[in-house]
């Protein structure tokens, strides 16, 4: 992802647009002599950075210090680079191309991030946890069910990268302010060859197509697109992260921990989620950034106007880099989590008897019990039994006080037969079994990037 961004691959893609510029000019008529073309494709590689900014500190103006470069090093070639064309149509079209490449990067992250989770719901479908809603002990789920929800939101993220790779287009050679006013020149009046060559530049760099209109820039709006895509993106991952960093304060799931790796410089024994806490820290900037589109977007008066051009410089590729980060994170926490049975077990029974009143509730009626004074009677107990914990009690009572109880007439069995954590998590693994083969499967089909364990679906 840095390459995608970096000066000297812009640098190159630059020059590859304007060798294909004067390439398809010349097919369709142009006068450009072949040796030209040739000479710009000889010196391609011939960049020097350094050059180009002590050009750029006297022309105040980098696509031109870069033109001019050009013509050092392809002296025979001068005449003809840039042909036609406004500054767009390099820096808007690599733009394009710089998109379309770190589309393909974050498509490739999201699925081994998928694949590894996909694994790890897998693996935990059916082992019952401690469900929460408002933070607070409610109505069990499972490891893998929970896990499930945070495979869907990259699911989703998935298919909405899918879908603006689909519809990505090429800016084209359409001139200052889109008019394709100055190709038109060049081609003698001819629309048709104008609407070949900016259809032949199109194929050249992979795209279906280019925009329908643009003005001097491709639509901003499309950038605002982009962005919202990669902050949904972060918004998944910070979800993600802060439940595990959660769970692994709960002592129940814990990130990779290396061997020597050292958790604090001052308490030796801890074991902090610090890849959780950078992927939450950055996921919160990438968030942050789509701001910076939304109002670049809303700002381009008319046909252009040039106060997208520094805030884009940073604010796109720093939004691909942050969600380059963050899901490599996500796959290798997701392929390494630590999973401690015992300790979610014992979360689980000490608030389950809790969560299974109803259930007390209806079997002292079927006994033969009044359902307004037993449940008078359960509130009593159970606020006993919470009062016991909060002072301290390391085991619920709430079962026994029932239990001793001859209004249920229920003992410590039937009771234990109320509680059973498997009967508690309603359709969780066959939620998960569902999800996987029919979402994640086929979207898994045929990727092989990662190490994660294989899908038993």
């Amino acid at each position: 992802m840095s390459d995608v961004f970096s000066p000297l691959r812009q640098a190159r893609t630059w020059r590859d647009l304007w060798i294909a510029l004067a390439r398809i000019e010349r097919e369709l008529g142009v006068e450009i002599p072949e040796s030209a073309i040739e000479e710009l494709r000889a010196a391609r590689d011939q960049i020097d950075l350094a050059r180009v900014a002590e050009i750029e500190a006297d022309l105040r103006h980098d696509v031109m210090a870069h033109v001019h470069h050009y013509g050092e090093v392809a002296p025979g070639a001068r005449a003809f680079i840039h042909l036609g064309a406004t500054s767009a149509f390099v820096a808007d079209n690599a733009g394009l191309i710089q998109l379309k490449e770190a589309l393909e990067i974050v498509s490739d992250r999201l699925l081994a991030a998928i694949d590894a989770l996909a694994g790890f719901a897998d693996r935990w479908r059916s082992l019952p946890t401690l469900g929460y809603t408002h933070w607070q002990p409610a109505q069990p789920v499972t490891v893998g069910k929970r896990a499930a929800l945070w495979l869907q939101d990259l699911v989703a993220d998935y298919e909405q990268v899918e879908r603006l790779r689909g519809e990505l287009r090429f800016r084209g050679a359409r001139g200052t302010t889109g008019t394709e006013a100055t190709f038109l020149d060049l081609f003698d009046g001819d629309g048709a060859k104008v609407d070949e060559l900016n259809q032949r530049l199109a194929d050249h760099f992979g795209f279906s197509g280019s925009w329908e209109l643009v003005g001097q820039t491709y639509p901003r709006k499309f950038d605002h697109r982009v962005l919202a895509v990669l902050a949904g993106i972060g918004a998944s991952v910070a979800r993600f992260a802060q439940d595990v960093r959660l769970l692994q304060s709960y002592g129940e799931i814990e990130e990779p921990f290396g061997s020597s790796q050292i958790g604090s410089s001052a308490m030796p024994y801890k074991r902090n989620p610090m890849r959780c806490e950078r992927a939450g820290s950055l996921a919160r900037h990438l968030c942050v950034l789509e701001l910076d589109a939304a109002w670049t977007a809303s700002v381009q008066g008319f046909e252009r106007t040039l106060d997208d051009s520094a805030n884009r410089r940073i604010a796109i590729p720093e939004a691909f880099l942050c969600a380059d980060a963050i899901l490599q994170i996500v796959a290798n926490v997701s392929s390494g989590l630590v999973v401690h049975e015992a300790v979610i077990r014992a979360r689980l029974d000490r608030a389950l008897p809790f969560l299974v009143t109803e259930r007390v509730l209806i079997a002292g009626v079927r006994k033969g019990g009044d359902r307004q004074e037993l449940h008078e009677r359960i509130r009593m107990h159970a606020m006993a039994a919470r009062e016991g914990l909060d002072s301290g009690a390391e085991t619920n009572d709430f079962f026994l006080r029932v239990a001793d109880d001859p209004a249920f007439d229920l003992d410590l069995d039937e009771l234990d037969a109320l509680s059973k954590a498997e009967d508690l998590v309603g359709r969780c693994p066959n939620q998960v079994e569902q999800f996987l083969t029919e979402r994640v499967a086929p979207m898994l089909e045929g990727y092989a990037g990662s190490a994660a364990p294989q899908l038993r679906v």
